[in-house]
């Protein structure tokens, strides 16, 4: 698939929390968070806003520090992958992402503007109606869930070289992969 050739960007490249300067500016983008039958095939730029929900949680409330708070906000970030929605995507995978620009890789939407074009037009639609798996989902330390990708159900099947496996960990007030 198409998409294999962008794993190691995927599970490494984001930006958020400690971001670089580059993406300082980064805004969540601010929408709802259901996703609509009929959405147009049309493929936005890497830089379009989407209708898909801000990573940042609402008014100035921690989000939930449990597995169930660590699975919502994954499923936020699997959707804004299928949305291209950067802004969501760097926000959410920040720390992963600060850690692969200081291994070498470009800021975060720079790289994920280059994952957005890897993946299939099917594999995008799929995205942005999955779900995970809350058996699946392994609790490593109330502040670390690890999401293998087989806990991922979307209308697509991904392999661990399409999507990849990914830490989050609680941070602060949120959830973010971190690795």
């Amino acid at each position: 698939m198409a998409v294999t050739a962008c794993v190691a960007l995927m599970a490494c490249v984001a930006c958020g929390p400690e971001n670089s300067k580059e993406d300082s500016d980064a805004r969540p983008s601010q929408s709802s968070a259901s996703t609509r039958a009929g959405e147009p095939s049309v493929t936005p730029s890497a830089s379009a806003r989407t209708e898909e929900p801000s990573a940042t949680p609402t008014g100035d409330q921690p989000a939930p520090r449990t597995k169930e708070g660590a699975i919502k906000r994954y499923e936020q970030y699997l959707h804004a992958l299928g949305h291209e929605d950067i802004d969501t995507v760097c926000e959410v995978a920040g720390p992963a992402a600060k850690k692969a620009q200081d291994q070498g890789l470009g800021p975060c939407k720079s790289t994920y503007a280059t994952v957005f074009q890897m993946i299939s037009p099917a594999q995008k639609k799929a995205l942005r109606t999955a779900t995970v798996d809350p058996q699946r989902v392994v609790v490593r330390t109330p502040d670390k869930m690890e999401m293998p990708v087989a806990a991922v159900r979307s209308s697509a099947t991904f392999s661990e070289s399409d999507l990849g496996n990914y830490t989050l960990e609680y941070l602060k007030t949120d959830w973010y992969i971190t690795d």
